[in-house]
């Protein structure tokens, strides 16, 4: 008999590792569906507390490793447009200053912050997760602004490599630190390199600019034993045997109706694991609770494979309009279609 939602656990950390790796875990591990976005809480209040007893089954512990506000830069940073347009690094000229500026991963005080919710979370079982949104695109258009960013890649080719190798260098430092005090499962981070029809940039853009440093990331992250994480809004379609071959292990969130679903799953699903984003743009917002409940069962048919490979989340931030039995709708129906189709 499925539990009822009062009876529900967040499952051990051997039961999300067997998703990962396809070991045949007792549930569809439920990962970030409680993603709150901008204004959901303002809106609803205490009211989101009746979805406290549905769980979480791994816990990110998030650092921001480059905050150029706080770099002691030599120039103002300007940040009062759009986030595509907002840069810390105009002049090219000004990159040496910027990368010596660059935090010490072996000091900064963020780590230390999160020790004592490591050591209690894993005291409880469960599967820990470190990182940090922004990796090699979505970090670089931050410090150069998108439209700068888009187009160093035919103008400044040398410097766009140094800024991604010293913010390689800092990853893998910060990587190398929360292993040794933190002791995660796995690494977590973004990348959002896809837009609603196809990549920001050419595959070969990619491949030259920014899987080398995918690579070592991968590398690293594979030393330690962990799993990789990566969330990369848009289409990524052409790109996904790239972001297998660096070493992601799990891809979230295959955006609804940017992705060919089937495609993916059938293509991808021997070799990746997929944290499965429920749409957040059009379903969650716009259904019925019904219709919701119909797409939970949909994505799990579609990606959960006899063996596991498969774990739930919201697409991105849960958006301000969407009605909570809505929300009770998608934890309820992950849970207990997550748990048959799992004995199934």
């Amino acid at each position: 008999m499925a539990q009822t939602k009062q009876e529900w656990t967040p499952l051990p950390k051997a039961e999300v590792v067997k998703a990962l790796e396809r070991r045949r875990p007792a549930r569809i591990p439920l990962v970030r569906t409680k993603w709150w976005g901008e204004g959901l809480a303002d809106r609803y209040g205490d009211q989101l507390q009746r979805f406290d007893p549905y769980p979480e089954d791994a816990t990110i512990l998030f650092i921001d490793p480059v905050v150029p506000e706080k770099m002691g830069l030599s120039w103002p940073i300007v940040n009062d447009g759009p986030r595509d347009a907002r840069h810390s690094l105009d002049d090219w000229g000004k990159l040496d200053e910027f990368i010596a500026k660059l935090p010490d991963p072996a000091t900064d005080p963020q780590i230390d912050r999160l020790k004592a919710e490591a050591e209690r979370l894993h005291a409880a079982d469960r599967y820990v997760l470190f990182g940090w949104w922004r990796l090699f695109f979505e970090r670089p258009w931050g410090i150069r602004g998108m439209q700068n960013l888009l187009m160093d890649y035919y103008l400044y080719p040398e410097e766009v490599h140094r800024l991604h190798d010293a913010l390689c260098t800092l990853y893998c430092g910060y990587l190398e630190r929360a292993v040794a005090e933190l002791q995660p499962d796995g690494f977590w981070t973004s990348d959002d390199l896809g837009h609603q029809r196809s990549l920001f940039m050419s595959p070969d853009t990619f491949r030259s600019f920014l899987k080398p440093y995918y690579q070592r990331v991968g590398a690293a992250v594979r030393s330690h034993g962990l799993h990789w994480w990566l969330h990369s809004c848009g289409n990524n379609s052409l790109v996904m045997d790239d972001l297998i071959e660096t070493g992601v292990n799990v891809f979230h969130p295959v955006q609804k109706g940017t992705m060919d679903e089937a495609a993916v799953a059938r293509q991808f699903g021997d070799r990746l694991t997929f944290l499965v984003g429920f749409d957040v743009q059009h379903i969650l917002p716009e259904g019925t609770p019904e219709q919701v409940r119909q797409e939970v069962r949909h994505l799990i048919d579609t990606f959960d494979r006899p063996e596991g490979g498969m774990c739930l989340a919201a697409g991105n931030g849960i958006l301000p309009d969407t009605p909570l039995d809505n929300i009770q709708a998608f934890l309820e129906e992950a849970l207990i279609y997550g748990e048959s189709h799992r004995a199934a």
